[in-house]
């Protein structure tokens, strides 16, 4: 966005009549009055929050203006109403923070002090032409009512940017917060009141989303804006987390697309005082190299949960094999693992293997004389399922 350059009343060199200041000073009463019944008019927004104690309070806050304005204009102020040690300025500043409080834009407000500008103009020119104000005086009076208007909105606009960006920076740490206690298991109570503080309203189940920094923002933009996201969680060395909200059941396969071609990797949904569980799902996930969705990888998660564990459960396990070549051992492992996943089914073996039926049938001997009755041990068969899957 372009900004115009902001007319400046520093050094104007104007000097009103003292004559023609009184009369408008004593006038000011009645153009704010004015002022506040032409933007009620004007400004539908602004309807109700000018009623009641709100409408005296902003007529007492133009008449502020407007006195200060006439200060100006009479010299009797030489400063640069841009500090904010000036009353009309500084209020300005806090009547854009306080827009921006009420979750309002500028626009209604920029609107209102154009209809000030305008009203005040009329009103206080009609004053000055009585009194005999010259002509070139009047011009420059004109401009200088203008800038001064300017000068007001720039500093409603920077107190409304100031006040969002301080709302955003407060409750973002808010947030980090929440994220910080459901990371570390922190005590439900403290989850609770730190989700009360930051205003967030807890879902049903949370998503632990690992995301690279440069997709963030596309991923933000098209998932739930109560997500989380979290710096520097616990085990991450590269990437954002996400802590995604409600996005369970027939909720996931969008998420799924949205984080397609992305590098991201989704852990489970989980309720979510318990998300840590998706977060820690997703992180070994990740470093087994799987992508986009831990639910697609299961069962290769858990055979590799312990991969300590399951290799000596296999050195075990494939100890009859011990004394045999490594060519003939391998054979036979192959063999086991395929009749075990087929269930016996030994042209389904011979397929898978690129073998003859009579080849499988003579290597099952081999491997029930060296195994015994242990092949028909149901759990055997679920050890060596595990040890060989």
């Amino acid at each position: 966005m372009v900004r115009r350059a902001v007319r400046r009343t520093a050094d104007h060199g104007l000097r009103l009549d003292p004559a023609a200041v009184h009369d408008m000073r004593a006038e000011l009463p009645r153009v704010a009055e004015h002022v506040v019944a032409a933007i009620i008019d004007e400004v539908p927004s602004y309807t109700d929050a000018f009623s009641g104690p709100m409408g005296e309070t902003i007529r007492n806050a133009v008449q502020l203006a407007l006195g200060g304005f006439l200060s100006l204009a009479s010299g009797s102020r030489g400063a640069d109403v841009s500090t904010p040690a000036a009353p009309a300025v500084e209020g300005a500043y806090q009547l854009g923070r306080g827009e921006a409080r009420s979750g309002r834009s500028t626009d209604a407000l920029l609107a209102a002090y154009r209809i000030g500008a305008r009203v005040s103009w009329r009103e206080m020119s009609t004053v000055a032409v009585r009194k005999g104000v010259a002509g070139e005086t009047l011009v420059g009076f004109a401009e200088l009512v203008f800038a001064y208007i300017d000068e007001l909105s720039a500093a409603s606009v920077a107190g409304h940017s100031d006040e969002l960006a301080t709302t955003g920076r407060v409750r973002q740490r808010l947030l980090e917060r929440v994220a910080h206690h459901l990371l570390s298991g922190s005590p439900v109570d403290q989850v609770v009141a730190a989700a009360d503080r930051a205003g967030w309203q807890p879902p049903k189940t949370l998503t632990a989303v690992i995301v690279p920094e440069a997709q963030v923002r596309p991923v933000m933009s098209t998932v739930s804006p109560a997500t989380l996201q979290v710096t520097d969680p616990p085990g991450l060395d590269d990437g954002v987390l996400l802590l995604v909200p409600d996005a369970h059941a027939h909720r996931r396969l969008p998420l799924l697309r949205t984080l397609v071609d992305r590098g991201a990797l989704a852990g489970p949904a989980r309720p979510w005082l318990e998300v840590r569980s998706s977060y820690d799902r997703a992180l070994r996930a990740r470093a087994a190299g799987i992508e986009l969705d831990t639910e697609a990888h299961l069962v290769g998660l858990v055979l590799d949960a312990d991969p300590a564990a399951r290799a000596d459960l296999r050195e075990q396990l494939l100890a009859p094999l011990a004394g045999l070549r490594p060519g003939t051992a391998d054979k036979l492992v192959d063999t086991l693992r395929s009749w075990l996943l087929h269930q016996g089914r030994r042209e389904a073996v011979a397929a898978e293997l690129f073998v003859h039926p009579q080849t499988v049938r003579y290597r099952m001997g081999q491997l029930r004389e060296l195994y015994g009755e242990r092949l028909d041990d149901p759990e055997v068969v679920l050890a060596l399922v595990v040890a060989l899957g």
